[in-house]
C-alpha cells in the first residue's frame, strides 16, 4: 500500500524493519516476511523489533540510525499487529511432557508417557498484557496512576468521548485519508477504523470497572481497544529526496527514549520525556504545533498532563526547579487516538508519526511532538518538523531553523512526477 501511494520503487528500498510484540512462531521475522509478500527485491535485508507499544516507534528510530551512520539511504519502516488471533501455547506441563514423548523410542515409553497424562496439562496458556516483573496487567497501572493524580471517572469519560468525537469528527471530513483500505474474508472491504463509537456521557457512565472492580475508574470506554492493524512509512536522508526529486512530508529532528519504574510509574514516561525532548531541540511547549500522544488510558494522559503541571510532581520526581506546563489540549490529538483508533501495539508509533505529519500540514504548522507510553515503563518522544513551503527548493537548508542534512524525513512525491 506505501508503495503503491508513493509511486516509489520497490528496489530502491536497501531495509526494511517492523516491529511487532505477540509474534507469531511461524513469521519471527515478520519484517522479511512482508518483504516476501511484498514483492521487494529477494536481497533487501530486513528485521523485526519488538519494545511493547512503541515498537514502531523502535523501528522507526532504528532506520533513523541507520541512515545516520551512513549504513543505508533509504528505509520502510512499519509494525502490525493481529490481536484477533493470537498464538495460544500448551501448558508449561504438557510443553514438557510433548518434548519428553518426542524423545520416546519405544512403544513401551510412549505408553509409559501416556500414564503421566493429567487432565491440568490440558489447560492453555492466554497470552496476557501484563508485566513479567510486576504480574500486573496495564488496566491496574492505569487505574493506581489515575487515583494517585485524582483523575475522576468523569474527566476520564470526558475525554474518551472527546477522543470519539474527535476521531469521527476526521474520518468524515476526509483527514484519516492515509487508512488503506483492505478485504478481509467473510466481511468484506475496510475501509475505515471500525472502533470508533461517538456515544453519550450517560452511556459511558453505565459500565463497570474493567480491572480493579468494584472501585476502579478505569472502563471499556476510556481505555485504548485491543485491535488488528500495520502501518508503514518511507524514510530517507536529505539527499537522497534531493537525489530523487522527492518533496519531503516532514523531517524526523530528534528523538528520545526514557524509563521509570515499572510498578509506581509505567505509564508516566511522556510526563519525564517532554521537558527533556523539548530542550534537547531547542524548543518549548508554545513552539510545538501539534501534539499527537498515544492514548493507552484516557486517566493515562490526563495524569501526564496533571504531572507536568505540578510544581510537586516537578521537584520530588523530575528534580526540576518547577512545573514544566501541560501542552494545549487546543493542538492536541486533534483527529482522536488510541482510545478512539484502536491499538494495535506494534502499529501505532508510524499511526502517531503520519498522523502528526498529516496535521501540521494540514493546520499549517511547523513543529510536532508524538510521544507513547509502553510496558516496562518505557516511553519514546520524538519531534517531527514540517517543511517550509520556500524550503521545498532546498535553498535555504542551512538556516538555523531547519534541520541539518542528514536527518530522516518522510516523504511524498511531488505531485504529477
Amino acid at each position: 500500500g506505501l508503495l503503491k501511494r508513493t509511486g516509489f520503487p520497490k528496489e530502491a528500498i536497501e531495509y526494511v524493519v517492523c516491529g511487532t510484540v505477540i509474534q507469531e512462531p511461524k513469521t519471527g521475522n515478520v519484517a522479511r516476511e512482508a518483504v516476501l509478500s511484498g514483492g521487494l527485491p529477494l536481497s533487501t535485508p530486513a528485521h523485526t523489533v519488538t519494545q511493547a507499544c512503541i515498537s514502531s516507534n523502535q523501528a522507526i528510530t532504528t532506520a533513523m540510525g541507520y541512515m545516520n551512520s551512513g549504513f543505508c539511504e533509504t528505509a520502510v519502516a512499519g509494525g502490525v499487529e493481529t490481536m484477533s488471533d493470537v498464538p495460544i501455547r500448551h501448558s508449561r506441563k504438557m510443553r514438557k511432557w510433548l518434548l519428553a514423548l518426542n524423545k520416546a523410542k519405544s512403544t513401551g515409553q510412549r505408553l509409559s508417557m501416556l500414564l503421566q497424562l493429567r487432565p491440568d496439562y490440558f489447560m492453555p496458556e492466554l497470552p496476557a498484557v501484563a508485566e513479567f516483573t510486576t504480574g500486573e496487567v496495564m488496566g491496574h497501572s492505569g487505574d493506581r496512576l489515575a487515583a494517585a493524580f485524582k483523575v475522576s471517572r468523569q474527566e476520564q469519560d470526558d475525554y474518551a468521548l472527546r477522543s470519539h468525537t474527535l476521531a469521527d469528527k476526521a474520518f468524515k471530513a476526509g483527514l484519516l485519508n492515509d487508512i488503506e483500505p483492505v478485504t478481509v474474508p467473510k466481511k468484506g472491504l475496510v475501509d475505515r477504523d471500525n472502533g470508533i463509537r461517538v456515544g453519550t456521557p450517560e452511556q459511558y457512565a453505565k459500565l463497570k470497572p474493567a480491572f480493579v472492580k468494584p472501585y476502579g475508574t478505569v472502563t471499556a470506554a476510556n481505555a485504548s481497544f485491543l485491535t488488528d492493524g500495520a502501518s508503514a512509512c518511507l524514510l530517507m536522508t536529505e539527499e537522497k529526496a534531493k537525489q530523487l526529486g522527492l518533496k519531503p512530508k516532514a523531517y524526523l529532528r530528534e528523538f528520545l527514549y526514557v524509563s521509570q519504574d515499572p510498578k509506581d510509574q509505567l505509564l508516566l514516561g511522556p510526563a519525564y520525556a517532554t521537558p527533556r525532548i523539548l530542550e534537547k531541540a531547542g524548543l518549548t511547549l508554545k513552539d510545538i504545533d501539534v501534539f499527537e500522544f498515544h492514548e493507552a488510558f484516557a486517566g493515562q494522559i490526563l495524569a501526564n498532563l496533571k504531572a507536568l503541571d505540578s510544581d510537586w510532581f516537578a521537584k520530588e520526581h523530575m528534580k526540576r526547579s518547577g512545573k514544566y506546563g501541560a501542552p494545549d489540549l487546543s493542538k492536541f490529538n486533534l483527529w482522536g487516538g488510541s482510545l478512539s483508533i484502536g491499538h494495535p501495539f506494534g502499529a501505532t508509533g508510524v499511526r502517531l508519526l503520519t498522523t502528526t505529519a498529516n496535521r501540521l500540514i494540514k493546520e499549517d504548522g511547523k513543529y510536532g511532538l508524538l510521544a507513547a507510553c509502553a510496558a516496562g515503563g518505557i516511553t519514546s518522544i520524538a519531534i517531527a518538523m514540517v517543511t517550509h513551503e520556500e524550503c521545498q527548493d532546498w535553498s535555504c537548508r542551512e538556516a538555523l531553523d531547519c534541520p541539518p542534512a542528514g536527518h530522516a524525513m518522510i516523504v511524498e512525491r511531488y505531485p504529477g512526477s
